[in-house]
Order: structure tokens, then sequence, then C-alpha cells
């Protein structure tokens, strides 16, 4: 049996043992009750006080710590055992009865031992009687699979959805989804925080934005690179990529001025930065001085990384939803802890997070 234990300082992504917690935010609120739940709150003494804790996984602790220093607290106490038969044991170790409890768990690689791991802690906050469990993912587990283009294929994002609420989950709160259409897979409450306006604001502060246009990768992707352009009143060009009539994937062309602009290509995420490569060859081609690139969630798999380290590209910018290695060259990372920290703070107090929304 080997035991992992939670150290702050430890690389993203590797197994930990817990931290301590201590509890400063409360609420005067009736607890939920559920299957296996307690009306009673947690430190009854304290007057019937709804205590706010928070828990994470090991998928991305960096940030769940930067969440918890904004909301002022400790992350809560919890031990994970990975046994030898790669069975995983979560074990939340200080009393969650009644509480407002949040968990923090994202999903980059390995995903699915981080789906497991999410799934068992929830199913122990439930049975531990939490009063309410929000399921904390800064960037959605199998987002990409929201439809059935296919036959005989499984929408895996619904899945998801109905797995997070079966485990125990009475609310989601996440950010800058695929496809809004995830929304409507979710049987609870769910909300969606939008990264835009931190990556919009780095390159505000980067870039001189009067000589700047924003880029959409494709033309499918051009509603995804509006929000950017208007939040940040830039121009849209669009890089005409699409299959050839061999059915060949290809840039065919930019539509819009870029001579002499500083290009900017938005996007939700990048996984491989082949479409980004190759649209920022094309944006060279045509003339702009040069190209960045600024998405959300960035995945970057495989070998993207070095891709974009050794190609025209200048920079490129992404949250830290996904944890990503100290030393990836041309990649900046924005913190979203305040966003999150903002959020869970609402909830928590039960006032409004459209604020939070745009």
């Amino acid at each position: 049996m080997r035991r992992a234990a939670i150290d702050s300082s430890a690389t993203p992504c590797s197994n930990a043992r817990s931290w301590s917690a201590s509890n400063v935010i409360s609420r005067r609120r009736p607890c939920h009750s559920g299957p296996g739940r307690s009306s009673k709150c947690c430190d009854e003494g304290d007057g019937g006080l709804m205590n706010l804790k928070v828990f994470t996984g090991n998928s991305n602790r960096p940030l769940a710590q930067g969440i918890c220093e904004v909301l002022g607290i400790e992350p809560g106490a919890t031990e994970f055992v990975q046994f030898s038969n790669e069975n995983i044991k979560v074990k939340i170790e200080e009393n969650v009865r009644g509480c407002d409890v949040f968990y923090i768990q994202t999903s980059c690689p390995p995903v699915n031992d981080h789906l497991m791991e999410l799934l068992i802690a929830l199913d122990a906050l439930k049975y531990a009687s939490a009063g309410r469990i929000t399921a904390v993912l800064p960037y959605y587990p199998y987002g990409l699979a929201d439809s059935k283009d296919e036959p005989r294929i499984s929408v895996a994002g619904r899945l998801m959805a109905d797995l997070v609420t079966e485990a125990g989950a009475d609310r989601i709160l996440t950010m800058t989804l695929h496809s809004p259409q995830i929304m409507g897979f979710c049987r609870i409450p769910a909300d969606q925080l939008s990264g835009v306006p931190t990556i919009c604001d780095h390159f505000a502060a980067q870039l001189d934005l009067s000589n700047a246009v924003a880029a959409a990768p494709d033309i499918s992707h051009a509603k995804v690179t509006e929000v950017y352009a208007k939040r940040l009143g830039l121009p849209l060009v669009v890089i005409d990529n699409r299959e050839s009539s061999e059915g060949e994937m290809g840039v065919h062309g930019v539509i819009g001025e870029v001579e002499g602009k500083d290009a900017i290509i938005f996007d939700d995420e990048i996984i491989t930065g082949a479409r980004a490569l190759t649209g920022t060859d094309a944006l060279l081609k045509n003339g702009a001085r040069s190209v960045h690139m600024g998405c959300v969630h960035g995945t970057l798999a495989d070998d993207a990384r070095q891709s974009i380290a050794s190609s025209p590209m200048a920079s490129l910018a992404v949250t830290n939803t996904v944890p990503q290695p100290p030393d990836a060259k041309k990649v900046t990372v924005c913190s979203v802890a305040e966003h999150f920290a903002h959020a869970i703070q609402a909830i928590h107090q039960e006032t409004s997070i459209s604020t939070l929304f745009t």
C-alpha cells in the first residue's frame, strides 16, 4: 500500500497527503440535507453557523491554494491512498457534518485517475453528512464530448454531469465550457464562470491594442473570438482554415486586414496547437507584425509546448485551470484563483454571481 502526502510545494498532478484546515468564513443558514446527510450544522455550538470548507484533489493544488488564500482559509485535511492494485481511497480527515463544502478538481493528466478521485471524494463527503457539496471543476472533464456526432457513441460530457451528481454534488462550478449545451446536461444547479476577462486583461497590459486585431483560428470559432474582440475593442479577422475538395485541412487565406498589425488568436482552449501554428504562419505570410495567442484552457497535449516554443508565435497566454510546467517557453499563465474565490464566497453567502459570468 502506498500513501501520498499533500504538500503545497509539490509538482502539480502528483499524489499528496493532507493539509491542516481552519475555517474563518461562515453563514447563518439552515443546512442542506439529503441522502446520508444531517440537518445539524458544523460547529453547532457557535449558534448554528454553516461553515465554509474547501477541499482539493491532486489535480491542481496550486490553483486550490490560491483560491484558499483569497478566501483566507486553509484547504481541508484529506488523505489519499493508492493501493498496489491501483484502487484509490479518499479520507476526509476532519468533521464536515452540515458544512458548506467545495471540492476542487480539474481535468488534467492522468484524467481518468483524477476523475475517479473526484467521484470517490464527493461520495465520501456525502456520507460524512456534508450540508451542501459544490464540485468546483475549473476545466470540465470530457467537455469536448458534448454531442452525438457518430452512431453508437456516448455523449461523455452528459455522463460526467450524471456521475458528479450521483456521487454527491449538489452544485457544479466550472469555467468556460467548450459548448454551453453542457449546462443543460446538469440535473443540479451549475454556474459557468468566464476566463475571457483574465486573458483580455493580460493582453491589454502587454500589447498596444491600437495596432492589434483579434483573429479567429477558423470560421467555426469566429463567435468565440468575437467575445474577446468586443471586450478589447479590436477588429475581427478570420483565418480561413477548412477542408479542401480533396478532404485535407489547410489554410486558404485570411479574411480581414492584418498587414503591419499585432494579431492575437483567441480560442477557448489549445490542445495540439496544430491549428494555431498553421494560423500563425498564415497571418505572418499576410503581413502581420507579430502573432500571439490567448485561450482559457491550456491542455497542450503531447509535444504541443515544444512546437509552440520553436514556432514563430510570439507568446501564448493561458489560465491556470490546467497546471503548466514552470519552464514552458513562451507560455504565460494567468491566475483565475481570485475569480473562483469570489464565486465560492458568493455561492456560500447566497448572493448573486452574475457579474462574474462576463
